[in-house]
């Protein structure tokens, strides 16, 4: 499975975006959990999900910089 592109997670509506940040987040902890019990198959999806996770982050951060800096814009 490739590495997700950014563009991807840019696409996505902010309702949409933060739904898909607690899907990858329950996600990394399943597979945490099986890698703690010895039940992961595949250990590279842990790279793919913290992966997935920060392009999730970055975009939100984005998004709520660019919105603080058009509300500091109209202030002045």
């Amino acid at each position: 499975m490739p590495m997700p592109k950014i563009a991807d997670a840019r696409a996505l509506s902010d309702e949409e975006l933060s739904t898909e940040i607690l899907a990858v987040k329950k996600e990394l902890f399943e597979l945490r959990l099986q890698k703690a019990t010895r039940q992961l198959e595949g250990p590279h999806q842990i790279k793919l999900a913290k992966h997935r996770l920060a392009q999730l982050l970055t975009v939100e951060g984005e998004r709520s910089q660019a919105s603080q800096d058009s509300q500091a814009s109209e202030v002045l």
